[in-house]
């Protein structure tokens, strides 16, 4: 585990990291598994927040080009399944329960008591609050690896330091030349562990806010819904 001052060493980054300590091998591992995760998570996000807001445009230009909620209702039937659908689907469900056969051309219902209302805006939230999870999942692990990985980097130096001045007590040597190269290698540990945060840090705040924008737009509809459901004198 503790460094070999004495030995021909390489100056190299690869030479030094395939001669380096066990400890030095492992934290580099998890840093390694850490990247592979960080990139494959950013890649998966970019994806699904393109797809998100490419069936945001389409479910938006279907709404505007509705009249009533009824030609809305049954138009979205043809389009592919998305966060905005199911907040709509869900609140014209529960809107049905509450007055059933309200949707139907030509009928006639009471609108909605205050209570009603509430329950309805409390339900759209509900269902708001279930798609912002599923737009976040994963997001907490690009954190996680954010936070942790400079601190496994420093963890490595550390050991590293301590293996290299262990080292030099042994040899009974001092001068630079014995004490630099274990230095070096004690530092390849923090450079891996920031290399590794900041793609990872940076794609987190980029996905918060990506994500906020997202639940902007459907908090956004959900009012919209409502004031729909107004403005055709069903609240």
């Amino acid at each position: 585990m503790f460094a070999q001052v004495g030995s021909e060493r390489s100056l190299t980054i690869w030479g030094m990291i395939i001669e380096a300590s066990l400890s030095t091998h492992i934290i580099l591992g998890v840093l390694l598994v850490f990247s592979l995760m960080t990139w494959a998570l950013i890649i998966w996000k970019y994806f699904a927040f393109r797809r998100l807001w490419n069936q945001a445009g389409g479910f938006l230009d279907h709404m505007e080009k509705a009249t009533r909620l009824e030609d809305a209702y049954r138009g979205i039937l043809s389009l592919p399944e998305s966060p905005f659908t199911r907040v709509f689907r869900r609140g014209v469900n529960f809107f049905s329960e509450l007055r059933p056969g309200a949707l139907r051309e030509g009928v006639a219902v009471a609108g909605l008591s205050t209570a009603q209302l509430e329950v309805l805006r409390l339900v759209l939230e509900k269902e708001e609050g279930e798609e912002r999870d599923e737009a976040a999942l994963g997001l907490q692990w690009l954190a996680i690896i954010a936070t942790v990985s400079p601190l496994l980097g420093l963890l490595g130096t550390v050991i590293g330091v301590m293996n290299s001045f262990i080292g030099v007590a042994a040899a009974g040597s001092a001068n630079i030349t014995a004490v630099a190269p274990g230095v070096a290698e004690a530092l390849i540990t923090t450079v891996a562990g920031l290399s590794v945060a900041i793609p990872a840090a940076i794609a987190y705040n980029y996905f918060v806010g990506r994500l906020q924008l997202f639940m902007s737009e459907l908090e956004g509809f959900s009012s919209e819904f409502i004031g729909t459901l107004a403005r055709e004198g069903k609240v």
